[in-house]
């Protein structure tokens, strides 16, 4: 990512926005999904887990989760049994999330019609502007 400037001076993004690495973090594709999934439905084996989920693929979910909890979000526990058993569950600093996402929902609840309007309103705009290509 470029830095920010601010009349001629150069600003690292982080300290433009210092969020940016929470989002980099939290809200890629998939993270989103699996941490609501597991903060929902408890400590679940990896197939439950892709149920749960329905479009994620297995290979999307298994590098996901390991990015987790590299992350330490997710917390992995095996099991030496025969067969071997694996489960996954939100850990405590990714249940330390769950307020963002109670504020999200909040907002999506209150404002994902107006943001539809809005893009209605735009390509409508759009649709009836001259060509300039």
């Amino acid at each position: 990512m470029g830095g920010a400037t601010t009349q001629g001076a150069k600003v690292d993004s982080e300290l433009a926005c210092p969020v940016s690495p929470v989002v980099d973090i939290v809200f890629s594709r998939w993270t989103t999904p699996i941490l609501w999934t597991l903060n929902e439905f408890g400590r679940q084996r990896f197939v439950q887990l892709q149920r749960n989920i329905r479009t994620i693929t297995p290979k999307v979910l298994t590098q996901r989760l390991r990015q987790m909890e590299r992350d330490g979000l997710v917390v992995r526990t095996y099991h030496p049994e025969v067969p071997p058993r694996v489960e996954y569950e939100i850990s405590e600093l990714g249940r330390s999330l769950a307020p963002i996402f109670a504020h999200l929902a909040e907002w999506s609840a209150g404002n994902l019609q107006k943001v539809e309007r809005a893009r209605r309103e735009f390509d409508e705009a759009d649709d009836q502007a001259p060509a300039t290509r």
